[in-house]
Formats: C-alpha cells, structure tokens, sequence
C-alpha cells in the first residue's frame, strides 16, 4: 500500500470567506486512483481550517461565518502583535483537517454536504493537501 498526497492551491477573496472545495477534492481522489477507504484533508496554516457542511443553501456559511465573529469577536485584551488573534481561534474552532470515507473512488458525503476550505485572515494563496493509501 502506498500513499500519495496532492497539493491544491486555494486563492480567497475576503479575510473570512468559505470556499466549497468538494470537488476539486473529489478530483485529486480520482487523480490518485483512491477507490475504498479513507482520505485526508488538511490545511498547512494557523489561520484557516477545513470542514463539512451544508452546500445547497449558501445563507448556512453566512450564518456560520456570523456565529464565528460574535463567539470571536476581536479584542483589545489580544496580544499576539499580528493583530489576527481572532483568526488563530477561529482556525482552532475548525481544525486543521478532517477524514472522509471513500467507496468505489467516490467521496462519502451526506446528500447535502460539502467540504469547505475556511479563510480567517484572508484574501491570501492557500495550500490544501489530500492524502490518501492507495492499494
């Protein structure tokens, strides 16, 4: 069994931004020739994360994105002397990365999910890495 990891470059507009990254995951998974079994994604960087969720209703990233800055909000009390503290946290509350089941070379996913790359301390050029053992 070996494994492979393929880069994505992930560009974002806005300092926090969602990006729907389904598929261009779903791709890297075909270009692997992943066909059973479990993928990885993960983000290299401090200041955005990764996640699933609703991909049909644009209004749920927006929520989200205003739940994140009323639990986060940014603060005087903040040291870190980049002035993104909020983004750090915010990066945390996501996480870094994130499994998905693959069956028959096709991403595992509820009918209205998607995987989202998330920005917190945007517009920047991002990598994303997916990772998969491939028989």
């Amino acid at each position: 069994m070996k494994s492979e990891i393929v880069r994505l470059e992930v560009s974002t507009a806005a300092r926090e931004q969602f990006i729907d990254v389904t598929a261009r995951v779903q791709q890297a998974l075909t270009t692997m020739g992943a066909r059973d079994g479990v993928i990885t994604v993960f983000v290299p960087h401090t200041t955005a994360g990764v996640t699933i969720n609703e991909n049909a209703d644009p209004d749920v990233v927006h929520d989200i994105l205003l739940a994140l800055e009323k639990a986060v909000p940014d603060q005087r009390q903040f040291r870190h002397g980049e002035g993104n503290s909020t983004a750090h946290v915010k990066s945390s509350l996501m996480g870094p990365s994130l499994q998905v089941l693959v069956q028959n070379g096709r991403l595992v996913l509820g009918t209205w999910q998607g995987i989202y790359f998330c920005e917190f301390d945007g517009p920047r050029n991002r990598k994303l890495l997916v990772q998969a053992s491939i028989d």
